[in-house]
């Protein structure tokens, strides 16, 4: 991003998509004054955020952790352990195979195997062709990379089913989970009771300060806390995280029901512009993407005409399979709900060079 747009951006008093544009004052007024500190991921906010965060998912024990990425591959390392297996399952969008360098096997010693088709969700008809025993299967809710898709509930049992049978560990990439709770409209210990561990991002839908836990047995959970520490994880003073986790769980987990209303209402709004489509349609979790045909350029135009007028919208699309159809990821949150339903519709007329 160029300063003139960076300016720009910090300039905008509106967002469209997600709790807008954070600033670090906005960041640190999540944690609360009179904050417990930890010393080394010890008491204090993180002993708090991590039993809450048991109690919200149903399971006996969790860890605070300062990246998603560093708690799956530490998770799944002790599932791979545990079994004497190395091949961990999952969908070909899946972020330890797409944003993390193969780190699985460099750093651990596993094998990685997408399955199924990337431009749909894993079926079970897809597991039943892997032959060779899993030491875990992945499963992320909803299919961020699909437009926040989500299984149905019975495809969901059957697939971790078919784990089980196979004396594999089922764990669930709940970056996104609390959307999740709104889609399928079940609790998140609901969902989480369905897997052997589950891991819980921190600054996507709650918009917190980065952090993450993970969950499951405590004997999992305590196996983790050790890898957290030899993968340079166990940070001298840790509670900015989580006190920003806590403030921010307690305040938007309940409002998971109103934005997913709040997504189906934008799909209803957008889905006949010229030149748009949305996916899934209608959302299934308080996300969505939208396709919007229009060029690269076209779409940086407007979006920078929006940003002028005090409306933040995206940086830049994502590119598609076709040059003149751009993608971008439209997350439901404090922003979006401050909007009308009229300005948001607009504003994604503009960006795909439709008139209104």
């Amino acid at each position: 991003m160029d300063d003139d747009l960076r300016a720009l951006r910090d300039a905008c008093d509106r967002g469209l998509t997600g709790h807008g544009v954070q600033s670090a004052d906005d960041l640190l007024a999540t944690i609360p004054p009179g904050t417990a500190v930890d010393r080394y991921g010890e008491g204090g906010v993180v002993a708090e955020l991590e039993a809450e965060i048991a109690g919200v998912l149903g399971l006996p024990a969790a860890v605070y952790l300062p990246s998603g990425t560093m708690a799956q591959q530490a998770v799944l390392r002790v599932h791979a352990g545990r079994r004497g297996r190395s091949t961990v399952v999952f969908h070909p969008e899946c972020h330890l195979d797409q944003h993390e360098g193969r780190a699985l096997e460099r750093l651990h010693g596993l094998i990685g195997r997408p399955v199924g088709d990337r431009n749909r969700l894993l079926g079970l008809s897809d597991l039943t062709s892997v032959a060779e025993p899993p030491a875990a299967l992945v499963i992320e809710l909803p299919q961020r990379d699909l437009g926040g898709q989500l299984p149905t509930w019975d495809e969901l049992t059957a697939q971790i089913g078919w784990a089980r049978e196979r004396g594999a560990a089922a764990h669930l990439d709940g970056a996104r989970l609390w959307e999740a709770t709104a889609g399928y409209d079940r609790p998140p210990a609901e969902i989480a009771a369905l897997f052997d561990t589950t891991y819980v991002s921190f600054y996507k839908g709650i918009g917190a300060l980065p952090g993450c836990c993970l969950a499951g047995p405590e004997d999992v959970v305590a196996e983790v806390r050790e890898w957290r520490s030899r993968m340079g994880g166990t940070l001298f003073g840790m509670w900015p995280g989580a006190a920003s986790a806590l403030t921010c769980v307690r305040r938007r987990l309940p409002l998971m029901p109103a934005y997913l209303t709040r997504a189906r209402e934008v799909a209803d709004a957008v889905r006949n512009l010229p030149g748009v489509t949305v996916v899934p349609d209608p959302p299934q979790a308080p996300m969505l993407h939208l396709l919007l045909r229009t060029s690269p350029d076209s779409f940086a135009a407007a979006s920078r005409a929006l940003a002028e007028q005090g409306l933040w919208t995206w940086e830049k699309p994502m590119p598609t399979g076709d040059p003149a159809v751009q993608r971008v990821e439209f997350s439901i949150g404090d922003a979006t709900m401050a909007l009308s339903v009229a300005d948001i519709r607009s504003a994604v007329g503009l960006l795909a060079g439709a008139a209104v």
